[in-house]
């Protein structure tokens, strides 16, 4: 007979947890071998440079043992964690570009840096479709919005990560492309006829899931499949669709348990159950330990009273393991740093797109003109994406070329555009983050230059000519400053609806 304990250990190996700080603490070593846990994530918080995150993912190995899934969101873009490594450009530029072969060699690098670090799960690359210009959360973590050329551009840089050793999981199961709501704060809907979701936002996970060795869920309500539940905690979509009618064989693992649209409505414990008897195969339990020792509680209790079956719960093992085995955490060194830094400069490169307003495309102004930059005060992290590059910074950046004045703002929607002296400096307007702009600003702002460094429908709300970059980091400040000195051309094409190019 099993105690609870053993039953804990089996549910153990069926969650992954995160945990605060930069070190494995004596407390939670004790909490992941008492329970069996094999899968952790890692954020921000617990990372400051490459030898501090060694020698924290050495530790978990040591902890967890030879099947450790170690896992990072390493997307690109805004989406990254660790933010010393190349950086790559966002699915979106990728889109732009337009290239399956500078797709490979992104994913490729971005894995050989995360290899290096310890880890061999990366929840990379999204496969949502942006066929909403108003989602908060997704927007240029999209690769674009036709389904087969995005599957075919995120199934490129799968590869290039599969090549390096570095598992991936797509992600979010059935489509997180068209909402206007953050499932990290509610329970979105997308309510369409069953042919439409297959049409789109179904067609890139169809497409991927010969190859992708995992699947992340979207905490989504999709009424024409599952009027109840959300694909989640969906047996309909879980099992029934992706296991049933596309014989899907990798691992189903559930976005964050701790998120808004599921802790709040159904309980951590209780959703969790929920989630593997639906068929998924591991549970993302991040909250606290509080929360964890609840999830683990919860998923014991199901297995004694045989809610999940000796025989299901072993298939999830059987997956899980198959998949350690297969993407090994064993650490590389990383001499190719210097090269990848030139892979992904050539992404931000041929990311940059020109947009057109008014019939007006960009023009740089003349070498060493007088130029008033305009951007917010704050940079912002929405809790899913880092924050975003300082005004100071971009101010430094085209201080290279020019003579540069910073004017910042606290509130776009306050922020007096006429109070800006008329003395002929050029005017540019740069976007760093990633909220869209409101009716005061879309009425009555009007930059020479709009750069959107970051969400690219922001130049859809400013009446002036822009570059989009897709992101903010400094390689796409020097593509910028290439383009501005003239040496370089914008030839990104944005791979989304609405754009005049």
């Amino acid at each position: 007979m099993s105690t609870h304990n053993d039953l804990r250990k089996i549910a153990g190996q069926l969650i992954m947890i995160r945990f605060p700080g930069t070190v494995l603490d004596a407390a939670t070593a004790d909490f992941l071998r008492a329970n069996g846990i094999r899968a952790v994530c890692l954020f921000r918080g617990n990372m400051t440079d490459a030898e501090q995150l060694a020698r924290l993912t050495a530790d978990l190995r040591a902890a967890m043992g030879p099947d450790a899934l170690i896992a990072i969101d390493q997307e690109g873009g805004a989406v990254v964690r660790s933010t010393w490594v190349p950086a790559p450009p966002a699915a979106m530029g990728l889109g732009a570009a337009n290239d399956t072969d500078l797709a490979y060699r992104t994913g490729a690098a971005v894995a050989r840096a995360v290899k290096s670090l310890g880890f061999n799960w990366n929840f990379a690359p999204v496969l949502d479709l942006n066929n909403n210009p108003h989602n908060p959360v997704i927007a240029e973590r999209s690769f674009g919005a036709e389904p087969q050329r995005a599957a075919e551009l995120a199934m490129a840089w799968m590869a290039g990560s599969h090549a390096e050793g570095v598992a991936c999981c797509v992600k979010h199961f059935p489509g997180h492309g068209d909402t206007n709501v953050d499932s990290h704060r509610d329970l979105p809907t997308v309510d369409k006829p069953v042919e439409q979701l297959q049409q789109l936002e179904l067609a890139p996970f169809r497409i991927a899931s010969a190859a992708a060795p995992a699947m992340m869920t979207a905490h989504i309500v999709y009424p024409t499949l599952d009027a109840d539940n959300p694909a989640t905690m969906s047996r309909r979509i879980l099992t029934g669709l992706l296991r049933d009618e596309w014989q899907y064989q990798g691992i189903v693992i559930t976005d964050g348990m701790d998120m808004h649209a599921i802790a709040g409505r159904y309980g951590v414990g209780n959703a969790a159950v929920r989630a593997l008897t639906a068929g998924a195969d591991m549970v993302m339990a991040l909250g606290t330990t509080e929360t964890q020792n609840e999830t683990l509680d919860a998923i014991a209790n199901a297995i004694a009273a045989g809610e999940l079956s000796q025989a299901e719960i072993q298939t999830r093992l059987d997956r899980l393991s198959a998949l350690a085995r297969a993407y090994p955490c064993k650490p590389r060194s990383y001499k190719e740093d210097a090269a990848d830094r030139v892979i992904m400069a050539e992404g931000w490169r041929r990311a940059l797109t020109a947009y057109s307003a008014n019939g007006r495309a960009p023009q740089p102004p003349a070498a060493g003109a007088k130029v008033r930059l305009v951007a917010r005060q704050d940079v912002v992290s929405d809790g899913v994406s880092e924050a975003g590059v300082p005004a100071a910074v971009v101010a430094a950046s085209l201080g290279k070329l020019y003579d540069v004045e910073l004017i910042t703002f606290a509130d776009a929607n306050s922020f007096d555009w006429a109070a800006l002296p008329r003395d002929g400096r050029y005017t540019m307007l740069a976007s760093t983050s990633r909220m869209r702009y409101g009716e005061h600003a879309r009425s009555n702002w009007r930059p020479d230059l709009h750069l959107a460094l970051w969400n690219p429908y922001q130049a859809l709300d400013i009446q002036a000519p822009a570059l989009l970059t897709y992101g903010f980091a400094q390689p796409a400040l020097d593509a910028i400053n290439a383009w501005l000195s003239g040496e370089l051309q914008a030839t990104g094409i944005a791979p989304v609806p609405g754009f005049i190019q």
